[in-house]
C-alpha cells in the first residue's frame, strides 16, 4: 500500500508525455510519501502509448494502463482509482495545463483533515467565450444544482481519500462531478488556487459540444443526490402535479347536470358543449398514472442496482508496471 497515488488520463497527447511524465517524476522525488503514478491509456492513436512505455523504463514507480478503445475520461478515472494502491490519490490532466508541482498544495489541505482538496484555476489559461465563460455558467448552475458550492468544478488537478471515491461509482460525463458525489457520502471539501499553463502541443478535448452532456449527466447527479434511493418521491411528485387537476376537473364534469345549482345553467351547458372538459381530466389522470408507474419501476430498479454486482465501463488490453 502507498501514502499516494496519481492518476493520469491519457488521450492522444504524445507530444506532452515526455515533459509530463518528467515533472511528475520530480514531484513525486520530492514528497516524503512512498508514492506511485498511473497513466491510463484511453484508447490514444497518435502513439502516447508508445511514450508512456518509454517513460516507464526510465522512471518504475510508473504503472501503465491501456484501454482497447476510447472510452473517455471517466472510465479512464475509474480504472485508476480502482488499480491505485495510494491512500490518497491525486487526479491530473495529461495536457500539461495542470502543474504537479501544485501536488503539495492539495496534500496539505488533505493533511488538515479534508477528505477531497479541489484545484481552481483562479488565472486561467484558455479563450473566454469558448472555454471560460461557459465553464463559469456551468460552474454556477452545478453548484446551485448540487448545493456543493466550488469555483472550478471542471479542473482535474484533485486530491481524494481512498475511503471516499472508493464508495463512489461513475459512467457517463460525471468525473466532473466527483466532489458533489462525495459531499454525499458524507466527504468534506477544500479548495484552493492552482496554477494553469497555456495548452503547449495537441488540441483540447472539450469544447462547447460537451454542454449537452454535462447538463445530462447533472440531471442524473441531481437524482443521485436526493431520490436514488427513494425514486417515488420525484416521480410521485410529477404524478400528482398531473393528477390533481386532472381530478378537480373531472368532478366538475361528473357534477355537470347538477353544476347549475352551484354555478348556474350556463356552466353546466359549457361542460356539454366542450370536449376539452372530458378529454383533458383524463389525459391528465393517465400522465399520473404513469409517472406513478415509473416511480414504482424504478423503485424495483433502485433495488436491483444495489444488490448486483458492479459492472465494468471499460475493456483493458493490457497493463505495464503491475508485476507483483
Amino acid at each position: 500500500m502507498k501514502d499516494l497515488s496519481i492518476v493520469v488520463p491519457v488521450f492522444n497527447e504524445a507530444e506532452n508525455i515526455p515533459i509530463l511524465c518528467q515533472a511528475v517524476h520530480e514531484a513525486l522525488s520530492k514528497l516524503n510519501r512512498t508514492s506511485e503514478a498511473l497513466f491510463i491509456d484511453d484508447g490514444s492513436t497518435d502513439g502516447s502509448w508508445e511514450k508512456l512505455a518509454e517513460a516507464q523504463r526510465q522512471y518504475p514507480e510508473f504503472r501503465l494502463i491501456r484501454f482497447r478503445r476510447n472510452f473517455g475520461q471517466t472510465a479512464a478515472m475509474t480504472a485508476g482509482f480502482r488499480e491505485a494502491t495510494g491512500e490518497i490519490m491525486v487526479t491530473l490532466d495529461a495536457d500539461l495545463q495542470n502543474d504537479p508541482a501544485d501536488i503539495p498544495l492539495l496534500l496539505e489541505k488533505i493533511d488538515q483533515g479534508f477528505d477531497v482538496v479541489s484545484g481552481w484555476r483562479k488565472d486561467r489559461k484558455d479563450r473566454f467565450f469558448s472555454r471560460r465563460l461557459p465553464s463559469i455558467i456551468a460552474n454556477a448552475l452545478i453548484s446551485k444544482i448540487t448545493g456543493v458550492a466550488l469555483h472550478d468544478y471542471g479542473c482535474t488537478l484533485k486530491a481524494y481519500r481512498r475511503d471516499v471515491v472508493q464508495n463512489i461509482h461513475l459512467y457517463g460525463e460525471m468525473h466532473r462531478f466527483i466532489p458533489a458525489l462525495a459531499s454525499w457520502v458524507g466527504g468534506t471539501l477544500a479548495e484552493v488556487p492552482v496554477n494553469h499553463r497555456p495548452r503547449r502541443f495537441g488540441v483540447s478535448k472539450y469544447g462547447l459540444s460537451r454542454t449537452l452532456r454535462v447538463v445530462l449527466d447533472l440531471a442524473t447527479v441531481k437524482f443521485l443526490l436526493r431520490y436514488s434511493t427513494r425514486p417515488i418521491q420525484i416521480f410521485g411528485k410529477i404524478g400528482f402535479f398531473f393528477g390533481l387537476p386532472g381530478l378537480l376537473m373531472m368532478l366538475a364534469v361528473v357534477l355537470g347536470h347538477g353544476s347549475f345549482l352551484l354555478f348556474g345553467t350556463e356552466f353546466a351547458a359549457d361542460l356539454v358543449k366542450r370536449p376539452f372538459w372530458v378529454i383533458t381530466p383524463f389525459m391528465l389522470i393517465l400522465f399520473c398514472l404513469q409517472f406513478v408507474s415509473m416511480g414504482l419501476l424504478a423503485e424495483l430498479q433502485t433495488r436491483t442496482y444495489h444488490e448486483s454486482q458492479n459492472k465494468p465501463i471499460y475493456v483493458i488490453k493490457e497493463k505495464i508496471g503491475f508485476e507483483g
